[in-house]
């Protein structure tokens, strides 16, 4: 069947919408990686092009050689994968109680919860810096792990909420017929079932603890410790203020991890968000 004119038009209209939203968010992204491959001379150049006269990976090089770069990216795997992880740990059984359970605070929590996601970690960190500096957790890895928990939860208890909502409660109860207890049928129904909302939303908190700079910008002050996002902001320290394309290139380098990782399990996390676990 032949699309009208007026289809077309609707489509081609779409898709041009589509194309500046992505130059949008695009056009930073790509003025970056032009910035990581120029020379010093043609960073500040009158005329604006995209493609530099003499690319170089000589920024790259310059990068890499860093002895302390590894281990900022090494620490910023560390801290939001720990973050992530611990999150999943609690987030877990908190989302099956608010799917399954009716309680006369459910409705205040859930929006308790979705109000603490709002909050910038930026407002309390003052006061929790001071907390944490008396019980002996600054500058450790296991401290801001604790914070990067805190600050994963409240979204991972709403992602996996939703995807548990979506398995049909028969299924637990013909287990719990069955002889299992009700924890029983949450470790060999529920958690099954969740796998793909668990690894979905375990991916996407690491991504956004990947880019985690205030929490570990407070609580951390010895580099060794500091993770991608606070090391590329040291590099301004460590290199002249005429080395901006230096910094692009560790930029670059720094959200590589992030984007392969979205684009390789793209499908798999759409589809485990939209998919729901059985049917009828």
């Amino acid at each position: 069947m032949r699309m009208s004119t007026k289809q077309r038009l609707g489509d081609a209209g779409t898709y041009l919408a589509y194309l500046v939203v992505c130059l949008f968010f695009a056009g930073p992204l790509l003025w970056l990686i032009s910035l990581s491959i120029r020379t010093a001379a043609e960073v500040y150049v009158s005329d604006i092009r995209l493609w530099p006269q003499n690319p170089t990976l000589d920024n790259y090089f310059s990068v890499l050689g860093n002895q302390l770069f590894p281990r900022y990216l090494w620490n910023g795997l560390l801290l939001s994968v720990a973050g992530a992880f611990g999150a999943m740990l609690f987030a877990t059984p908190a989302a099956y109680a608010l799917s399954r359970f009716e309680f006369p605070a459910k409705r205040p929590v859930m929006i308790g919860i979705l109000a603490f996601q709002m909050i910038s970690p930026l407002v309390i960190m003052v006061p929790l810096y001071r907390y944490m500096d008396r019980i002996g957790l600054t500058d450790s890895h296991f401290g801001a792990s604790m914070l990067y928990i805190a600050v994963a939860a409240p979204l991972f208890t709403w992602m996996l909420k939703g995807f548990i909502d979506g398995i049909p409660r028969s299924l637990e109860e013909a287990a719990m017929i069955d002889g299992c207890t009700r924890f029983g049928a949450f470790l060999r129904v529920i958690m099954p079932l969740s796998l793909p909302g668990l690894t979905s939303a375990f991916v996407l908190n690491a991504i956004l603890g990947w880019s985690q700079f205030i929490i570990p910008f407070i609580l951390l002050s010895k580099p060794a410790l500091q993770p991608i996002a606070v090391g590329i902001f040291n590099f301004q320290g460590t290199y002249n203020t005429t080395s901006t394309q230096v910094l692009a290139a560790a930029s670059v380098l720094s959200i590589v991890p992030a984007i392969v990782t979205f684009l390789v399990l793209q499908r798999f996390i759409i589809g485990a968000l939209t998919a729901g676990a059985v049917k009828g």
